[in-house]
């Protein structure tokens, strides 16, 4: 996949909002079961093994869709999405992670997470 502009980031991570927000949803699914299929776990609601199983394969069905884009999905628990993308010629990832209510961060590729710097209005 190719490089996202920021306003094309910003578009795909609006559309991509249900399919992040269902990967939540299905992500305290899948931890709830594991919890009570341990040892002296705690029963849910939820079912058991299968459903277990179940959330599994639609947690990975979602992840793919996500990294079909061509955005990369870097954690479950929280989310976080780069986009790969280039500011002033140096390639860098726009960055957003879970809680957060837009696509306002990038870090150079080469640092991570711990390099992450507020968009600009000039990089947009």
């Amino acid at each position: 996949m190719g490089l996202f502009t920021v306003a094309e980031a910003r578009q795909e991570l609006a559309r991509l909002m249900p399919v992040l927000d269902e990967i939540v949803a299905v992500r305290a699914d899948m931890v709830e079961l594991s919890a009570a299929l341990t040892a002296g776990g705690r029963p849910t609601p939820l079912g058991g093994l299968p459903e277990r199983k179940a959330a599994e394969a639609r947690l990975n069905e979602l992840m793919t869709e996500v990294q079909q884009t061509g955005a990369e999905l870097k954690g479950v628990a929280p989310l976080l999405i780069d986009f790969p993308a280039d500011i002033d010629d140096v390639p860098v990832l726009l960055c957003w992670l879970e809680g957060e209510t837009a696509l306002d961060w990038y870090h150079r590729a080469d640092l991570g997470f711990a390099g992450r710097r507020r968009l600009l209005p000039e990089h947009e």
